[in-house]
């Protein structure tokens, strides 16, 4: 028997052993596995984190298909020299930008212990925190903090959700 047969029989085995295991198991163990979730998390929580994951998902579709546009314009042949090294500095300059978010997201983690969705258009920063509490102290410090991590003037914006 060489080596591919070997594994294939094992797995085979494997497949059938745990198979015959599952359906010789009584339904009453079945029942009585706990949930490994922990139900201390509150359903606040949970709105906040989907929230920031829609806004996250819904921006990644957008870098996503502007990345796809500006690798189709690098690769057609029918595009000059100067549009494709126009497409490069934009993709470079896009994951660049998508970089500089991810660092302020977790910046915002370590320094305030916040969950957050940070977006960059041009000189604007939109934030948006995962905290019921509209506090404009820590709203500050937060603007102050990422304004730091710039040479230029930027135009942060703070949403608490």
């Amino acid at each position: 028997m060489n080596k591919k047969n070997l594994i294939y029989v094992s797995l085979i085995s494997l497949i059938l052993i745990l198979g015959i295991y599952y359906i010789t198991i009584p339904n009453n163990m079945l029942e009585n596995v706990e949930p490994t979730i922990s139900e201390s998390i509150d359903n606040t929580s949970t709105e906040e984190i989907s929230s920031l994951v829609g806004l996250r998902v819904e921006n990644e579709e957008m870098v996503i298909a502007k990345l796809e546009d500006l690798q189709n314009t690098i690769t057609d042949t029918s595009k000059s020299l100067e549009e494709k090294n126009i497409a490069y500095e934009q993709l470079k300059n896009l994951n660049q930008l998508k970089g500089k978010q991810e660092e302020i997201e977790k910046l915002i983690k370590k320094e305030f212990n916040f969950d957050s969705f940070v977006k960059i258009n041009e000189d604007q920063i939109n934030i948006v925190i995962s905290n019921n509490n509209h506090n404009k102290e820590l709203a500050n410090n937060i603007i102050k903090k990422v304004q730091s991590m710039f040479k230029e003037k930027k135009y942060i914006t703070i949403k608490f959700n």
